[in-house]
């Protein structure tokens, strides 16, 4: 994405730029989705989009009101074909298939180290997530978004392809924030994903048992799997932007870019990406990139509380989407809230929940 936005900018035709990855991104190996207002640069590769979805629990089921905002979805085979293509009429971009080993910043350049070969340069885009950054502290919580899907075909007309489910709070959660969500395509097709904010993983049997059991309550008795998915997204306040240095930036997830409350990456990064364009444009030094704001406040205090009390999830999403009206919502997850929004939203919330994790966190 940020290379992208580097070539069609047109700012950077005389720069040499490598892109390097361990995989050369021809298959269909993930699924992203985004919620936006109005038209976006991303419209013409989307899958599928929908203006309305369903959020339901143990007590209520609601249709939401989307607002103007809508929910889209990208295929990664339709975002790699697109990007790939944009970059084979630039020159001066090359791409090569090399495993990335290591990388350092020495100060008049940088160094880059793959399985076969070594590169050097003048900036460095590091997007290699390293794990055991965030785990090697306890000061912030580290929770993962992860997930198991699968893309089904079914005889019984089971699924509404106008109507996402958003999040199904309805299954048991087992002490978890455990949720379904499905993304229709026909009345009869659809990828069902068994999601979970938690800090352990589950047995690969579990996620798909819970599958099984979500098709079977809809009545479903014949299917077929054309595909599956798998995923395992960082959810934390972390500041990974610490490790940039003057000639190094972490991106993506990497970077802290993956929004934290909610594990959505797609738009923040393409935000951020093209906020980077124009930062290259005017600043050299990448420990100056990074800016803290409410909203990463916001999070940490969520994630406070999903950390020691996992299984009120349901509780404080529920209260967030309860009246139905998803646009403030969706508004205030995208960072674009002022500060007098941001407290409508808050004050939908358990108050309770959220003082107790404040005054911890002040104190």
């Amino acid at each position: 994405m940020t290379v992208y936005k580097m070539a069609v900018s047109g700012q950077f035709k005389d720069k040499r730029i490598l892109l390097l990855d361990a995989s050369l991104k021809q298959s269909n190996d993930r699924t992203w989705c985004f919620w936006q207002a109005g038209a976006g640069e991303w419209d013409g590769i989307a899958y599928k989009t929908w203006t309305t979805a369903l959020f339901a629990n143990e007590a209520f089921s609601k249709k939401l009101d989307f607002g103007g905002y809508q929910y889209k979805m990208i295929r990664g085979i339709d975002f790699y074909n697109h990007v790939f293509k944009e970059l084979a009429r630039h020159n001066n971009i090359q791409f090569i298939n090399q495993k990335v080993t290591d990388f350092a910043d020495l100060g008049q350049h940088v160094l880059v180290t793959t399985e076969t070969e070594s590169y050097t340069g003048n900036k460095l885009f590091n997007s290699i997530y390293n794990s055991t950054l965030p785990a090697s502290q306890t000061k912030y919580p580290v929770l993962r978004q992860h997930f198991i899907g699968w893309h089904v075909k079914v005889q019984e007309q089971v699924f509404d392809p106008d109507t996402p489910v958003f999040m199904d709070f309805s299954v048991p959660q087992k002490g978890n924030t455990r949720f379904m969500y499905v993304l229709p395509f026909s009345k009869t097709e659809a990828i069902a994903e068994y999601t979970l904010f938690s800090k352990d993983l589950l047995p690969e049997a579990e996620y798909e048992l819970a599958i099984k059991d979500y098709l079977s309550g809809k009545g479903v008795t014949h299917y077929t799997v054309a595909d599956t998915e798998r995923g395992s997204i960082p959810m934390t306040s972390y500041p990974f932007w610490r490790h940039n240095s003057r000639n190094i930036l972490n991106i993506g997830s990497a970077g802290g870019w993956t929004k934290a409350s909610t594990g959505y990456t797609f738009r923040n990064s393409d935000k951020l990406s093209q906020k980077l364009i124009s930062f290259l444009l005017t600043g050299a030094d990448f420990t100056r990139f990074h800016k803290k704001n409410k909203f990463w406040w916001y999070d940490l205090l969520l994630l406070d509380i999903l950390a020691k009390k996992n299984h009120k999830g349901s509780t404080i999403f529920s209260a967030m989407f309860k009246n139905g009206k998803a646009a403030p919502v969706f508004k205030f997850l995208d960072e674009e809230t002022s500060l007098a929004e941001d407290l409508r939203v808050i004050g939908r919330c358990p108050k309770g929940l959220f003082i107790k994790a404040m005054i911890r966190r002040l104190f």
